[in-house]
């Protein structure tokens, strides 16, 4: 799990109750017709505007936000400097052999597309397709998040609009209006609160694990494609090595690759 994400609800949540303490009490700010209004129009906007095939998706997309990313860029560099020392010493049909060892869908195809004899450009196309799919489809992802991020506060006015209009129904009784004003606005901060704290922070998340996917699809394609190309495995390890921090950059690689002068 990703640790941050609970990390951060919780904070917010705390955060937000010790306002409400310590200047109220907690009763005064809950209101569950200005919390239907909120989240319930908000979903409801949300299935307007999205099919529903796309709506199926939504726990998963939120369930992403909460999971730590399957990826370690350091693991996948020196996998395929490992693969490099394969090809360079018995060839890029031994490469065959290695694929069952490899957990990613996307390093396993296109090591077998080099295996396959594929032109280097075709798969360079291929996988280039795959990455440019993909971040379509965490673009689709987050746009959900966003919508719900700016529906929450749209339906927190409209709930406001309705206790305002109540309370302008009321005013013979100067006594009512002030606590009519608080539940008008409590479905402003119920949509304020929702739509900072949850969709508009998961919708960040999401595009800084697809970033970082994308990063990692695109080493994977520089490194295949310079296996394809015959290169010196310290020459790959150095070229891949350069989309890493600095700090890391040591840590990375295999004992093979650093001592292999071709």
């Amino acid at each position: 799990m990703d640790i941050t994400t609970l990390i951060g609800l919780v904070m917010g949540i705390l955060l937000v109750g010790w306002g409400i303490l310590s200047n109220s009490d907690l009763g005064s700010y809950i209101d569950p017709p200005s919390i239907i209004i909120v989240i319930g129009g908000a979903f409801s906007g949300w299935l307007v505007a999205y099919p529903m095939k796309d709506a199926a998706n939504l726990g998963k997309v939120i369930s992403k936000t909460m999971r730590n990313s399957e990826f370690d860029i350091d693991q996948i560099i020196t996998k395929i400097i490992e693969l490099a020392n394969v090809a360079r010493r018995e060839g890029l049909l031994a490469l065959e052999e290695a694929v069952s060892e490899i957990k990613d869908d996307f390093l396993q195809k296109g090591v077998m597309l080099i295996v396959d004899g594929t032109d280097p450009e075709l798969v360079k196309n291929i996988l280039e397709t795959e990455i440019d799919n993909l971040t379509e489809r965490h673009a689709k992802n987050r746009s959900m998040l966003e919508t719900l991020g700016s529906l929450a506060p749209a339906f927190g006015m409209v709930g406001t609009l309705i206790g305002l209009v109540a309370m302008l129904q009321n005013l013979s009784d100067p006594t009512s209006i002030g606590p009519s004003m608080a539940v008008a606005l409590l479905t402003t901060f119920y949509g304020s609160l929702i739509a900072n704290l949850v969709f508009v922070p998961m919708a960040v998340k999401l595009n800084v694990k697809s970033n970082e996917e994308v990063l990692i699809r695109s080493v994977m394609v520089e490194g295949l494609l310079s296996i394809q190309a015959g290169e010196n495995p310290r020459i790959i390890e150095e070229k891949l090595k350069v989309f890493l921090p600095p700090s890391v950059r040591k840590k990375v690689g295999t004992q093979e690759a650093n001592t292999d002068n071709g």
